[in-house]
C-alpha cells in the first residue's frame, strides 16, 4: 500500500507543469499637435509595462548613442535600468557629455574622436542628454525597469509580447509630451487595441543651460 502511493506521488512529480499563458500587449500611441498637423516623429516615443509582480528585466544593459556630425544619435535610447550608456566620440573634434537630471546626474568631461566614456543609469526614468560644448545636442536615454517595453512603428503602434496576465500600469513617454500613466488588464492572450495618447500642443522648445547652470556662449562651440 505504501509503495503504491509513493508511485502515485513519483507520478505525480512527474506530471509537466502548466506554462503560464503569455499574451501580447498591442496597441496605438498618438500625438496631437497643434492644428491637428500629423506628429512626424511618433516613432520617438517609449511604452513600457510596471507591475508590483516579479518581472524578467530588459535584455540589454549595453547600449550606444554615437556622437557625429554634432548629433546624438540615435535620437533616444533605451536601457535596463541599472545599466550602461556607451557614447562613442565621431567627430573631428572634442565633446563633454553630461545630464543634470534629478535621478542621477553625470558629467564625462571633454574628450576628442576615437574616445569612448560611459554613464550608467541605475533608476527607471528618462535622462536628458546633453553636450556642454554644442547647445544643440540633445538626446534622452529611457531606463526601463523590465522586459516588458516597446518604441511604436511610424504609424504609432506598438506591440509588447511575452506579458503574463495580471493588473499593470502603462507608462508611455515622448519629449514633447511627457509621460503618461494608465492602467491596463492583460489576460491570458493579451490586452488587444490599447490607445494611448499624448499631447504635445503645449510643447514649446527652450534653450537648456549648461553643466554650470549657465546658458551657452556663441563662441564656446567655435574652439572645438
Amino acid at each position: 500500500m505504501r509503495a503504491a502511493l509513493v508511485r502515485q506521488l513519483i507520478a505525480l512529480l512527474a506530471l509537466p507543469v502548466a506554462a503560464v499563458a503569455q499574451g501580447t500587449v498591442t496597441g496605438r500611441l498618438t500625438l496631437a499637435e497643434r492644428g491637428g498637423a500629423p506628429a512626424p516623429d511618433v516613432d520617438q516615443a517609449v511604452v513600457y509595462l510596471e507591475s508590483n509582480a516579479p518581472m524578467p528585466p530588459w535584455a540589454s544593459f549595453s547600449e550606444r548613442i554615437v556622437m557625429r556630425g554634432r548629433e546624438f544619435l540615435p535620437h533616444v535610447q533605451v536601457v535596463a535600468a541599472g545599466g550602461e550608456v556607451g557614447f562613442p566620440n565621431d567627430d573631428p573634434y572634442s565633446h563633454n557629455v553630461f545630464s543634470n537630471t534629478a535621478l542621477s546626474g553625470f558629467d564625462l568631461g571633454l574628450y576628442r574622436r576615437g574616445v569612448t566614456r560611459a554613464a550608467r543609469f541605475a533608476r527607471p526614468g528618462v535622462y536628458p542628454i546633453y553636450c556642454n560644448i554644442h547647445h544643440r545636442m540633445v538626446s534622452f536615454v529611457v531606463a526601463v525597469p523590465n522586459a516588458y517595453a516597446a518604441r511604436p512603428a511610424s504609424d504609432g503602434t506598438f506591440a509588447i509580447r511575452g506579458v503574463p496576465p495580471g493588473s499593470y500600469v502603462l507608462h508611455a513617454w515622448h519629449e514633447r509630451a511627457g509621460e503618461r500613466t494608465m492602467p491596463v488588464t492583460v489576460g491570458p492572450s493579451g490586452a488587444a487595441e490599447l490607445r494611448v495618447e499624448l499631447d504635445a500642443r503645449q510643447y514649446a522648445p527652450a534653450p537648456h543651460l549648461n553643466k554650470f547652470g549657465l546658458p551657452y556662449t556663441a563662441t564656446r562651440a567655435d574652439r572645438y
